[in-house]
């Protein structure tokens, strides 16, 4: 299968502490690098954990509060610096321009590096990036101000060739495409042979939600139903329960209870609040519910 993996740059919620940095998120699959949201800090988190930014092309922004997007500037200041090329397409709420745009006038002239806005649609799903590999779709969470998830899934996989059959019946390159795309075969004599005869099945699609910030929503079930992996915010603890709906945010034990119901294969909390020390007392406090959870700690890696 093909390498797919989610690296933590930042955990901490509004205030970064002197082991967390603010919410940042790199997924790769196949090389291929997505920057979710880019809190202060991320191109420091970048450079300790050996990412390159010139690989990054696409930044995904869940909303415009300053630990996810304090980042930008100085990220895009250093991609063109650096010498980047093409494009970077950014994707937020469409006043994150209008805020870019105002500190853009005090940078250096990207000469052949361009930044592109893609709105993001607040109301409901909705697909904003795909391409060979990948289908990327937005979808609303409940803040104080609009916010999106995101969910990154593989697209299907072709099938596998039997090499016993294939070199059996001598079959052409020209036609093994089309069998891994789920094509029978016609042998030159006329002879039909089924497709499950000369393939292995596909290997399973993979897929990663991101979830923060919000109030426990469960409206999203369907939509994180399955996923192999789940990141939900988890700023307080269940003793907080009522500060957390105060500021729109979510418990440890609330989204443990939501990966439950979503039927997710595993869930890491994050987003914490600096007032913890430890985060061990909410990771506790999630397992207690769904056993199969972990914490968001800067320089994480996790892989599907």
């Amino acid at each position: 299968m093909l390498p797919f993996s989610v690296t933590i740059l930042g955990s901490s919620s509004a205030l970064p502490t002197s082991t967390r940095f603010p919410t940042s998120q790199v997924v790769s699959l196949n090389e291929r690098l997505y920057l979710i949201d880019c809190g202060e800090g991320t191109q420091i988190q970048l450079r300790k954990f050996r990412i390159k930014t010139s690989k990054i092309n696409h930044i995904f922004i869940s909303h415009l509060h300053g630990d996810h997007i304090f980042g930008l500037p100085g990220l895009i200041s250093t991609m063109a610096l650096g010498g980047k090329k093409g494009e970077l397409h950014i994707y937020s709420h469409s006043e994150l321009k209008m805020m870019m745009d105002n500190l853009m006038k005090f940078m250096n002239e990207f000469d052949d590096f361009k930044v592109v806005y893609h709105p993001l649609n607040f109301r409901s799903r909705a697909v904003i990036y795909e391409d060979s590999k990948i289908v990327i779709d937005s979808f609303p969470l409940k803040h104080r101000i609009p916010c999106c998830g995101f969910i990154f899934k593989e697209k299907l996989h072709e099938l596998h060739l039997r090499g016993d059959r294939i070199d059996y019946l001598n079959i052409p390159i020209r036609d093994r495409v089309a069998i891994k795309g789920g094509a029978d075969y016609q042998t030159p004599e006329g002879a039909i042979i089924p497709n499950h005869e000369l393939t292995f099945p596909a290997d399973p699609v993979r897929s990663y939600a991101f979830c923060t910030d919000t109030v426990c929503r469960k409206q999203i079930i369907p939509i994180i139903e399955n996923v192999d992996l789940l990141y939900h915010e988890a700023t307080f603890s269940d003793e907080l329960s009522d500060l957390a709906l105060k500021t729109y945010h979510t418990t440890a034990r609330q989204a443990a209870r939501l990966a439950g119901e979503a039927a997710v294969k595993k869930l890491i909390i994050g987003h914490f609040s600096s007032r913890y020390k430890s985060v061990k007392p909410l990771v506790d406090e999630a397992r207690v519910v769904f056993p199969n959870t972990f914490p968001a700690n800067d320089g994480d890696r996790f892989d599907l």
